[in-house]
């Protein structure tokens, strides 16, 4: 198991942005009848989410919130050293989308940037490549920039993943500061089950071709072509409910955390309700303990864990000292766990952006 210890990172602030449009999902094309769209909502506690307009992508969102978050913070685009973006909603396979983001926010062309090309771990696995480049104290000052918009990447005819899934981009900052209390991570994959969520013809092993563009019928409420994201649902949830709780507990074990007494919030990833609860009632926590943000957002991959901080926990991480355990898990199949704590943190209420 890949447990690290990295001191020396405090996380200054966070923000997140979201697009203004909502998607009602009793609203959805996906859907054959209003009781059914009822019964998706009662199963997985997402009501609404938000999609990006045609002119917006992720980086976009990324952006907005990682300009008004350094706004708050007092910091210079000439003090950054480092970003890195995490998405699985990039602009271009080449190159970068960081460094597009770099070159747009008139970041120094001596700032580090790199992509993390992956999904619903990646705000867990960000903060672990982010935190390992400035723990040295080489770098000073670096934005970790996290979301999707899986609007742009999902059929809209395939009721079992885009009635749960909304687009959001979030930014976190984060500085050398060798008083900071050390993050601790348990970070995981099992690439044997790669084509558990998988949008089959996205990269080089299969080019898009006029038939990858053609719309199939899988099976009743799904239709989609080559290049959209599929999820073979069966083996996600058995993954998730054997493997998540156990990873979380693990984190626990390694390092001495006392799950109940010593945390104040569990984060987990916002997969669904009830796969969120399942994870919950393993772990046998309060609910208090670990807020949601499903209901008006849904799954919005990597942004998850964030977009809960942001949005349900805001006013509680910016005062005094909080101390959390993050835990994301989805594609590759890649899940993590990281234990953090925050002090007066910086937390913007939520972007909303045309």
């Amino acid at each position: 198991m890949a447990f690290l210890t990295i001191p020396n990172v405090r996380v200054v602030g966070l923000s997140c942005a979201v697009p203004k449009q909502i998607k009602d999902i009793k609203t959805l094309d996906c859907f054959e009848s209003v009781s059914e769209a009822e019964k998706t909502i009662a199963l997985t506690g997402v009501k609404e989410c938000r999609m990006a307009s045609a002119t917006k992508v992720c980086s976009d969102y990324c952006m907005n919130a990682a300009e008004r978050l350094m706004e708050c913070i007092g910091w210079k685009k000439e003090s950054i050293d480092c970003l890195i973006y995490v998405s699985v909603s990039r602009d271009y396979i080449e190159p970068n989308t960081a460094t597009v983001i770099q070159g747009k926010m008139g970041l120094p062309k001596t700032c580090y940037t790199i992509d993390v090309p992956m999904a619903c771990s990646g705000y867990c696995y960000g903060l672990s490549v982010v935190s390992s480049l400035l723990s040295l104290g080489c770098m000073k000052r670096a934005l970790l920039l996290v979301g999707d918009t899986p609007s742009k990447i999902l059929s809209p005819l395939d009721k079992t993943m885009w009635s749960i899934h909304g687009d959001a981009g979030s930014a976190t900052a984060l500085e050398y500061d060798p008083n900071a209390t050390p993050m601790k991570f348990n970070l995981m994959s099992d690439g044997t089950q790669y084509d558990a969520i998988i949008a089959p013809a996205s990269g080089v092993r299969e080019p898009v071709t006029e038939s990858s563009l053609e719309m199939k019928k899988v099976k009743n409420g799904i239709i989609l072509n080559r290049t959209h994201v599929r999820m073979d649902g069966m083996t996600v949830f058995s993954f998730t409910i054997s493997q998540i709780p156990k990873c979380i507990e693990d984190l626990c074990e390694n390092f001495g955390i006392d799950l109940h007494n010593e945390m104040d919030y569990l984060l987990i990833h916002q997969a669904n309700k009830f796969i969120d609860d399942k994870i919950r009632q393993k772990l046998k926590l309060e609910k208090e303990k670990v807020p949601f943000c499903l209901e008006l957002f849904g799954n919005t991959s990597s942004a998850t864990i964030p977009m809960t901080m942001v949005t349900q926990i805001r006013e509680k991480l910016m005062c005094g000292t909080n101390r959390m355990i993050l835990c994301g898990f989805g594609a590759g199949l890649s899940w993590a766990s990281a234990y953090i704590e925050t002090e007066n943190l910086n937390v913007l209420p939520l972007i909303e952006v045309d």
